[in-house]
């Protein structure tokens, strides 16, 4: 199910857009604390942004700009100004589109897959997104905003897994079980040295806390 994250202030346009988007299929993410969105973005990485221009605090514009240092996801700006040089200043920030209030349901809708689309055909199929992290496969890095990671074989498989999972408590012997069958034989004490550099390795990219040990059960991201 796609995450989408609303950050809008208006409390019925807020309720409105979440009640379409569960309607839709989707997973809505509505804001309601605003104090550090950014945060609340790489912790709940959403397949997509609905972004408000005229915010409590940071303004849209400026929360675009944050949002892009950190995450690599579409951003709509959905908001009530309507002039042509918001609408330019929002694609400079790296806006995906730019839909004005009042909108057409149907519409916001359609532009709203049109994006989910794009970014699908975008992102290459060995390419993985979760909590803040981008995972290339093919090429065995991982990525949080501008910082890079190498990893070995293992912490790929590891890492990968966790990612197609995020939230889940994963076992130690599913862990195990999928780097056998990619014919990686690993005992549980060679697991925990992995995870161990792993973590090390994210710590490097600001994430040093993301691997959770969830004792006698297994590892969440």
């Amino acid at each position: 199910m796609q995450r989408i994250m609303i950050i809008e202030d208006d409390k019925a346009i807020r309720e409105e857009l979440t009640f379409l988007l569960k309607n839709e299929g989707y997973h809505p993410l509505p804001v309601t604390d605003f104090t550090d969105i950014v945060q609340q973005a790489v912790q709940s990485g959403p397949h997509l942004i609905l972004l408000d221009i005229i915010l409590p605090g940071k303004d849209g514009f400026s929360l675009c700009a944050s949002l892009r240092k950190e995450l690599d996801v579409p951003v709509i700006f959905v908001t009530s100004k309507d002039s042509g040089m918001d609408e330019v200043k929002a694609f400079s920030l790296g806006g995906d589109d730019y839909i004005t209030k009042p909108y057409r349901v149907p519409v916001l809708l359609a532009r709203i897959k049109a994006v989910l689309r794009r970014r699908g055909k975008a992102l290459n199929e060995d390419v993985m997104e979760a909590k803040g992290l981008r995972l290339d496969l093919a090429k065995g890095i991982v990525t949080a905003g501008t910082k890079t990671e190498t990893l070995t074989r293992n912490e790929l498989q590891i890492l990968s897994c966790l990612m197609k999972r995020p939230e889940d408590i994963v076992s130690r012997n599913d862990l195990i079980e999928m780097l056998w069958d990619s014919q990686i034989y690993i005992d549980d004490n060679t697991l925990s040295v992995n995870v161990t550099r792993l973590r090390g390795k994210l710590k490097e990219l600001g994430k040093p806390e993301l691997i959770v040990t969830r004792r006698g059960m297994g590892y969440q991201l």
